[in-house]
């Protein structure tokens, strides 16, 4: 079954540390990400979010997006990025590889 991380309205500065630790304690599973309370998302939280992106591929985990508010779907395409972005699909093959 796969764990659900429920970000917080505010993906700010003051909320980075939290952020990204609760991505380091989920690694190695996979995980979808909802981003449905998401009322302001800030640059460093993208970057954490990108980071994970990396790590969860870099480990062949799946990673999610789930029902971005229309904030978060607008705070991204502001600074550039996607949902699409932000997810990957693991492939079997590599999981079998990584076991």
């Amino acid at each position: 079954m796969m764990e659900t991380l429920d970000l917080p309205p505010v993906l700010d500065l003051v909320a980075a540390p939290g952020l990204l630790e609760a991505f380091n304690v989920r690694r190695g599973q996979d995980l979808a990400v909802d981003a449905s309370a998401v009322q302001r998302l800030g640059a460093q939280c993208l970057q954490i979010l990108l980071a994970a992106r990396a790590a969860w591929a870099a480990d062949g985990q799946e990673l999610g997006l789930k029902a971005p508010s229309t904030e978060f779907s607008a705070a991204l395409e502001l600074m550039g990025a996607s949902p699409a972005q932000l997810t990957h699909q693991a492939t079997t093959g590599h999981k079998e590889q990584a076991a």
